[in-house]
């Protein structure tokens, strides 16, 4: 199970208070004091959730929570010392999943966390045929090698594999990914599928796990030539 927790805050004795409250909830709490070195940090380390102070050295958590959601849906808890912050990030729509203001009991912060992993406790793992998909932090692997994937491909995938042998439209993908609902070529979805289909080969050669359906649209089903 992943436990870990990026505690990305500049005030040195409240991250750490903030850290043992976890660590005795039996979270793996890290600390980053920068906000430059949070996105690298969260490509590589894929965290079960972030706590995201609003107000940071190098760069800040707006930018940051944007940068991260072009590739991760990991479960996001912004902090503002300013109350009149929150409506303005609420409205500007980040993807963050809660908010909260300084000060706060390092409790109230524990009790949030636990709440936010309940909610995105339906981003599970999916597995199908050798593939392995972690929703919470969009890592996908086949056959234990890791798949490069974008937001976009990631939630093309999943949506495939979670129902094998279902044709899928072009237009029902389109709906399925772009939850916006941006007016996009339904040849995006072929774009998509063919940058699928070479990452997939690049792992593992021969093997076909997306299917066309002439005139129709696509399916998952691995062994299929």
């Amino acid at each position: 199970m992943n436990n870990r927790i990026l505690i990305v805050e500049d005030e040195a004795r409240l991250a750490a208070l903030m850290a043992d409250y976890l660590r005795q909830s039996h979270f793996e709490p890290h600390i980053l004091g920068d906000g430059l070195a949070a996105v690298p940090w969260v490509r590589e380390n894929h965290p079960a959730l972030i706590l995201l102070d609003l107000m940071l050295p190098g760069r800040d958590g707006m930018e940051i929570c944007q940068e991260i959601r072009g590739f991760s849906e990991v479960p996001i808890i912004m902090v503002t010392a300013r109350i009149e912050e929150i409506d303005r990030l609420l409205g500007l729509g980040l993807g963050a999943d809660d908010y909260i203001c300084k000060p706060f009991s390092t409790r109230e912060v524990v009790a949030r966390v636990k709440a936010v992993l309940r909610r995105s406790g339906s981003q599970s793992t999916l597995h199908a045929q050798g593939l392995l998909l972690e929703e919470a932090s969009l890592q996908a692997t086949l056959h234990g090698k890791q798949l490069d994937l974008t937001a976009v491909e990631f939630k093309l995938l999943q949506h495939l594999a979670a129902h094998p042998g279902r044709i899928f439209s072009r237009e029902q993908l389109m709906d399925r990914i772009y939850a916006d609902r941006r007016v996009v070529s339904d040849r995006t979805i072929d774009s998509h599928i063919k940058k699928l289909r070479k990452k997939i080969e690049t792992v593992a050669p021969g093997e076909e796990l997306i299917r066309s359906v002439y005139s129709v649209g696509y399916k998952f089903e691995p062994g299929e030539g």
